[in-house]
């Protein structure tokens, strides 16, 4: 047995032991939020690569009842903030207030301070609150006045987006969109799972109590652990093909996107679809990472990066088409 083979074994059996809560917290969760698997386990991405998410799907499909869920589980503060047209920025992150007593201003913080936030319908309010949300999931810091204050770890923030009502909205820029590791699209839930949450939410009983699973603490500690993750080289080319077939088609061999495609994939995509496929082969309780791990994210951490030009949306293109064209040509190792 070689050298690397015995590490990547004894790799293995670390996080299998380090990555058991992964099911304590899906069946704590599962008590609450019926289906929604998908949502979960991509928020844990999130939580374990320390990147914040946006998600976006009609009413009703119990986003924030996820997210919610996931605070308490884990024991952290969690804050809810609705974003609306007349927010602003101080809303946020907090102010200066004037104590008459002392004859001087004190510093009253915002609601930012917390360890995961729900911005709900992030889009519904104008550009200088959503700058200050980002300024804060970017530098991780808040200034009031004079003073500067760092946000406590773990700090996530998870975004809603409402893709159905655009009027009285203003979307994310490009540029900002970028911040957010991933780009989740909620879907409905199946049959089976709607009656099982029509019968549930239908019922007059109490619902259940979450119970917390493991510690602000033990996230942070994974977190190192994922970092532990092994990646192949060839695993680590595969993400450039697929990050730079977007911003050089014809290279790539991707012919009919050249025209398609008016700005690629970041760098940020890279960095991010490298830190996401170590969190979903954690997931997997694996201490090493496969190319499928990396198709199973793929279209998250991408789906929002990729600017496509007139021409694509003539024909109805969508990014979700261009990531499955370059998953089809892309050679995987």
């Amino acid at each position: 047995m070689s050298e690397k083979t015995a590490q990547i074994q004894e790799l293995n059996k670390r996080i299998a032991q380090s990555s058991a809560f992964i099911e304590a917290i899906r069946n704590e969760m599962a008590k609450v939020v019926v289906g929604q698997q998908y949502m979960i386990d991509r928020l844990l991405i999130g939580l374990l690569c320390n990147g914040h998410v946006l998600l976006e799907g009609v009413p009703g499909l119990a986003k924030t009842l996820t997210v919610s869920s996931l605070a308490k589980v884990i024991d952290t503060r969690f804050q809810r903030i609705q974003f609306t047209p007349d927010l602003l920025p101080a809303d946020l992150v907090g102010t200066l207030i004037y104590n008459q007593k002392l004859g001087d201003f004190t510093v009253k913080k915002g609601p930012v301070f917390a360890n995961i936030i729900l911005a709900d319908e992030i889009n519904r309010s104008p550009a200088k609150v959503q700058s200050a949300l980002l300024e804060c999931m970017q530098e991780r810091q808040v200034t009031i006045g004079e003073e500067t204050f760092k946000l406590e770890e773990p700090f996530l923030v998870l975004a809603t987006q409402n893709p159905v009502e655009q009027e009285g909205t203003y979307p994310l820029p490009e540029a900002q969109i970028d911040r957010f590791m991933m780009k989740l699209k909620v879907g409905y839930p199946s049959e089976q799972e709607e009656m099982q949450i029509m019968r549930r939410m239908s019922g007059i009983q109490k619902p259940s109590e979450l119970q917390k699973v493991i510690s602000a603490e033990k996230i942070l500690e994974a977190r190192q652990t994922v970092n532990d993750i092994y990646i192949d080289e060839k695993v680590e080319q595969y993400i450039i093909n697929l990050i730079f077939a977007t911003r050089k088609p014809v290279k790539y061999g991707v012919r009919e996107l050249e025209h398609m495609i008016n700005f690629g994939a970041s760098p940020r995509a890279s960095i991010n679809l490298n830190q996401a496929s170590k969190a979903h082969a954690f997931l997997e309780h694996r201490g090493y990472v496969t190319p499928d791990d990396v198709r199973s994210v793929v279209l998250d951490v991408m789906r929002h990066r990729i600017i496509l030009s007139y021409e694509a949306e003539a024909e109805d293109l969508t990014t979700e088409d261009v990531i499955d064209k370059l998953l089809n040509k892309i050679q995987v190792p």
